[in-house]
């Protein structure tokens, strides 16, 4: 069941709408929405897992940018309980303001291919007031996210989210279950944050700038891309081999490099 079958989905607002309802039987029963959990989802769209997720939960918050879908959305989630809709763009809410100081959010959504990482990013910030994500994406996507060291798909997504969470691929989506049908598939990832990051790390941005500049060139050893961030007496002390490439490099060894980048040459 969906809202307004006849509402078109905008191209600007990345808008492919969930139709299989065996996909979304799936998504709820990995989220496995409670009474007393604080539910948010963004982007619900044409309501279809909102309200599916509304039968288990009996309240939702919604994230809901396109205004012609706020009143529809509204009267058809009337039967299935209370829906607290806010009408911004996700990139730019503050997720703090739906933290009720006791119950951390447990966040669903289809995200926009187009800003789906900006807004994991942007989520990241809110990491201590959230309990898990569900999120849909872009399987490449996804596939980054999870990704490991070896593999082509691994790099500066999967480090930077796997430091902050416990990354889950869980299961994939064919174009079929969508409308209109995206050229790509789809996947399901489950984001738990971590009480404390997964490596010890200088701070935040120091950490950011070594992994961006480790993979700003990805057939280029570790050494080539460091120049002049972290030299051969840095590289000896963290027991990190300059000759290697980005790719094959753990998080526990980019923990380990981060800790030497100030070491100056004998």
């Amino acid at each position: 069941m969906s809202i307004n079958q006849g509402h078109r989905a905008k191209k600007r607002f990345g808008q492919n709408f969930l139709q299989d309802q065996s996909v979304i039987a799936r998504i709820v029963q990995n989220v496995a929405p409670k009474k007393e959990d604080k539910i948010v989802e963004i982007g619900p769209g044409q309501g279809a897992l909102t309200i599916e997720i509304m039968r288990s939960s009996g309240a939702i918050t919604a994230i809901e940018l396109d205004r012609d879908l706020l009143e529809p959305l509204q009267k058809t989630c009337a039967p299935f309980g209370t829906l607290e809709l806010h009408n911004v763009d996700a990139l730019k809410f503050d997720f703090s303001t739906l933290f009720d100081g006791e119950r951390k959010l447990r966040l669903v959504g289809n995200l926009p291919y187009n800003i789906s990482t900006p807004i994991l990013f942007h989520l990241l910030q809110h990491k201590e007031i959230i309990q898990d994500m569900h999120f849909m994406l872009q399987k490449e996507v996804v596939d980054r996210m999870a990704a490991v060291p070896g593999n082509k798909s691994y790099g500066r997504l999967s480090i930077m989210l796997q430091l902050y969470c416990e990354v889950t691929s869980l299961f994939d989506i064919g174009p079929e279950a969508f409308d209109p049908r995206p050229k790509v598939d789809s996947s399901i990832v489950r984001l738990v944050p971590r009480e404390k990051v997964a490596v010890e790390i200088p701070d935040h941005e120091t950490f950011a700038h070594l992994v961006t500049k480790s993979f700003a060139q990805r057939r280029k050893t570790l050494r080539n891309n460091l120049k002049g961030l972290i030299n051969d007496n840095g590289f000896k002390a963290a027991n990190i081999d300059p000759s290697r490439r980005a790719e094959t490099l753990s998080l526990e060894e980019f923990g380990q490099l981060s800790q030497y980048l100030d070491i100056t040459s004998s």
